[in-house]
């Protein structure tokens, strides 16, 4: 404990060989426990440099009398793991939000185009695009010939192709 209070009295003087001897002694061992909290080496890194970063340029934390040096900077690494993990969590949220709105226009989109579709385009294009089913099985179901799917297919897609384009216009949504 003489010897934290010691070494932080330098640090805060701003003694960097104490600083580069406190970083030498504990980065490794700081960067493989931040590891485990986050799950990746370059985060564990990057958190590591930050703890230290902040040791270093506010160097007025840490109380020896409610621990020792070493818990103080785990606690220091521990606490910016937590805010990088809410920061995640965050991101992924708003990924996830802009996702499902990216999902719900494009569904609103494709569903106002395949409404001026003719029923039997629709069905078709339906079948075979949404519900995965093969020519052979869209032939079955209709019972029409393959090439009759097919060409019926083609003749669906150009149609909406149209919708989507518009006279003299690029694609509006791509699918």
């Amino acid at each position: 404990m003489a010897d934290d209070q010691k070494l932080w009295e330098q640090i805060r003087r701003g003694d960097a060989a104490a600083f580069g001897g406190f970083y030498q002694n504990h980065a490794p061992r700081v960067q493989a426990f931040l590891r485990l909290l986050v799950g990746n080496k370059q985060t564990a890194e990057d958190i590591m440099q930050e703890t230290f970063t902040q040791i270093w340029q506010r160097p007025n934390g840490f109380q020896p009398e409610r621990g020792t040096l070493q818990a103080y900077l785990y606690g220091i690494g521990r606490k910016r793991a937590a805010d990088w993990w809410r920061k995640q969590t965050k991101q992924e949220e708003r990924r996830e939000e802009e996702a499902a709105i990216s999902s719900t226009e494009r569904t609103s989109i494709v569903s106002d185009a395949l409404g001026h579709l003719p029923e039997e385009q629709r069905a078709l294009l339906w079948l075979r695009e949404v519900e995965g089913q093969s020519y052979s099985e869209l032939a079955a179901i209709l019972e029409i010939p393959v090439g009759t799917v097919r060409s019926r297919l083609f003749t669906a897609r150009e149609a909406l192709r149209k919708i989507w384009k518009g006279p003299g216009q690029g694609p509006k949504e791509h699918v």
